[in-house]
């Protein structure tokens, strides 16, 4: 889903390009670093800092640091009620953390981030975590690669072309397999993670991932992961589809 860009709104632009700078990724930055980031000249570049700081959505801290206030907050709440993809996703979603005993995670994709609009975490006692707006970069993990690859043409070609600069060209095979497949798997610092596509059409890319300690989810479990996301990826579009009709 590429959204057209608006004329005559260049400097409404770069202010809100600005404050969506800012992540768990990058939770402060000085101008500098933002005037580079933008690739604004540093005096217009404390025009919008101040501005955002009049509406309290930004604040100096440390060393000349910038950072998002909590005044942002409530917006990111309101996101999260209104996405109606994860409200019906919920119930699935806990289907399917009580079936696997895992964490069930929706991500959504995000100009270069795969972001996570809901969780449902299992019931055991070491499990991973993650909060809705935790972020990874497209094509990173299992959630990045599969949304990259659900992308539609020729977005998916522009936004390949950048992360294979980042990350290198065995991603395109990479990219190729998972698609073919339907399922995208990563290991990484003692985590198993498996993610799947959940198409609904008109919504922007989503997939549905489940997360877990490596060393708890064998060869049988991981095998039969991937079909209940597959299985309950299904009952989400389902349920999208009854819900617009």
């Amino acid at each position: 889903m590429t959204a057209k860009r608006t004329p005559g709104a260049s400097s409404s632009r770069k202010v809100l390009q600005l404050l969506l700078v800012f992540s768990e990724r990058r939770p402060e930055a000085t101008v500098a670093e933002l005037a580079a980031l933008l690739g604004t000249p540093i005096a217009t570049t404390y025009r919008y800092v101040a501005l955002l700081k009049e509406l309290q959505l930004l604040e100096e801290g440390r060393a000349g640091r910038y950072h998002p206030t909590s005044q942002v907050m409530p917006l990111a709440r309101a996101a999260q009620v209104a996405n109606d993809l994860a409200r019906l996703a919920r119930p699935v979603m806990e289907d399917v953390a009580r079936e696997l005993r895992e964490t069930v995670l929706l991500f959504q994709h995000f100009g270069d981030s795969a972001v996570c609009a809901e969780r449902v975490e299992c019931d055991q006692t070491v499990r991973f975590t993650f909060q809705p707006g935790h972020s990874v970069p497209l094509g990173s993990g299992a959630s990045g690669r599969m949304l990259l690859a659900s992308l539609p043409e020729p977005e998916r070609s522009r936004r390949l072309a950048e992360v294979v600069q980042r990350s290198g060209g065995s991603l395109r095979e990479e990219l190729k397999r998972v698609e073919v497949n339907r399922y995208a798997v990563e290991v990484d610092e003692g985590a198993w993670s498996c993610s799947v596509p959940v198409r609904v059409p008109g919504q922007r890319a989503t997939v549905l991932t489940v997360a877990g300690p490596a060393m708890r989810i064998g060869d049988a479990a991981k095998r039969a992961a991937i079909a209940v996301l597959h299985s309950h990826a299904q009952r989400i579009q389902e349920a999208f589809t009854h819900f617009v009709l």
